[in-house]
């Protein structure tokens, strides 16, 4: 009889053990797989800038197969790996972003509300050519065998950030204010 009470004594003190394993925070490195572009208008034609470059942490909870908690998420670019198919577009672009004093783009995670089982709206700092502002961001989540995929976009301006909306050929090609920022992270 006590064999088997220490046996059900031990059996309940390991599963309760497996199963906070299984809801405890865990740190994940951004993969090299993830990929960030920038996007927007100009007199001419339309653009797109890419980088698969960045950097980046998060403290996850996920528990059967579902995220229940981003505790933290910090994420650097550097900002001269984003890249067009015009190396004369690029050299505007860092101008733009001022890289010689600020060579990173960062993102810091300030809170994390879960919409629905897939959906999450994380509210966070974005410091893009030395300035910060903090920004919501809808984001659509999907765990995966080794952790966890996380895309969404931005809608943000050039003057958000103190920037001045790039010109050329003397002003007569003129970038649109608007741009549109996307992600597609991987956490491992």
């Amino acid at each position: 009889m006590k064999t088997a009470k220490i046996k059900l004594l031990a059996f309940v003190i390991s599963f309760l053990g497996i199963t906070s394993l299984a809801t405890a925070q865990k740190s994940y490195t951004l993969d090299s797989k993830s990929t960030f572009s920038v996007s927007g208008t100009s007199t001419l034609h339309d653009w797109e800038m890419k980088s698969a470059s960045g950097t980046g942490t998060a403290t996850l909870t996920i528990a059967n197969s579902k995220l229940t908690d981003i505790e933290a998420l910090s994420i650097t670019l550097a900002a001269e790996t984003i890249k067009s198919e015009k190396k004369s577009m690029d050299k505007v672009a860092y101008e733009t972003l001022k890289t010689d004093k600020n060579k990173n783009i960062k993102y810091v995670l300030k809170s994390a509300e879960k919409v629905n089982e897939t959906t999450w709206e994380l509210t966070g700092t974005y410091t893009i050519a030395g300035v910060s502002k903090v920004i919501k961001t809808t984001v659509k989540t999907t765990v995966t065998a080794n952790g966890l995929n996380l895309q969404g976009s931005n809608k943000i301006t050039f003057t958000d950030f103190g920037m001045k909306s790039p010109t050329a050929m003397l002003g007569t090609i003129k970038t649109g204010q608007d741009l549109t920022l996307k992600f597609n992270l991987n956490f491992n």
